[in-house]
């Protein structure tokens, strides 16, 4: 672990005081901590193994463990991304962002990459670990190829009302859903939105700004465009694994371009 220093003073406080409680078994780290890619801007994120018996009663307590580890300003639970067993909190000051996440010992070895394991009580994270290898996360290009003809015809009617805060939204879901994740494959990344994209694949990066756009109907009618264009290049590369929807291309496509030229 190579944090910076408010990261590792965090840390180097609040695993003696989570220590003290017999019902946590072990205490891991992930995110870009764990994987030496941390700067002062970085969350933390820890792993908190629960015994299977007492993690009811573990989650019933967690605002109120975390507030007697650190010194809680504010926390609330992660339903919103997928993960009602995260506490996403801010500590201090000075502020910091930790999410801590709750997880049973049964349940640690499920993964989609290695923790950093910071404490062990009687070696069962590191034996899971063993026994069970990392499951990566998939990006489905026949899964976005199905659905991206649809979204682009469901964008264009959203430009043709002329409902612009909309639009440039639905842009901003196709960059974090379809072209990050095609942008961080090209690099050999693994894909997570546009996270990092500017560190990782600058070259992509780049390419991605002719996506962007302000609060202008032709400007979004052209950042549209872009969005299309680098979809067909970059989803070039695996155009034999996956079934084309040719048809809905070219109708969605079509109509995109009919929208944008009914003010021209």
């Amino acid at each position: 672990m190579d944090a910076p220093s408010l990261h590792s003073r965090f840390l180097g406080d609040v695993l003696p005081r989570i220590r003290q409680d017999a019902r946590v078994a072990g205490m891991a780290l992930t995110g870009s901590i764990a994987g030496g890619r941390c700067d002062v801007y970085s969350d933390v994120d820890l792993i908190l193994v629960v015994d299977d018996e007492d993690y009811d009663a573990v989650m019933r307590e967690r605002l109120v463990l975390i507030g007697s580890w650190t010194s809680l300003v504010a926390g609330f639970t992660g339903e919103h991304v997928g993960e009602p067993r995260v506490i996403i909190t801010l500590v201090g000051p000075p502020l910091l962002h930790v999410d801590f996440k709750f997880v049973r010992t049964s349940d640690f070895a499920e993964r989609t990459e290695d923790p950093e394991i910071l404490w062990d009580r009687d070696g069962l994270l590191a034996g899971a670990l063993a026994r069970q290898p990392p499951v990566g996360v998939a990006f489905d290009l026949q899964w976005i190829e199905d659905r991206f003809w649809v979204w682009v015809h469901y964008g264009a009617t959203k430009l043709g009302r002329g409902e612009l805060f909309e639009t440039i939204g639905f842009l901003t879901y196709l960059r974090e859903t379809v072209l990050g994740p095609l942008a961080a494959r090209r690099v050999g990344a693994v894909p997570r939105g546009v996270r990092h994209l500017e560190t990782i694949a600058p070259e992509e990066a780049r390419s991605l700004r002719a996506t962007l756009c302000g609060y202008d109907r032709h400007e979004a009618g052209r950042a549209f465009l872009a969005t299309v264009d680098l979809y067909r290049r970059w989803s070039d590369a695996d155009e034999a694994t996956v079934e084309r929807r040719h048809h809905a291309e070219k109708l969605a496509v079509q109509y995109l371009h009919d929208i944008i030229d009914q003010d021209c």
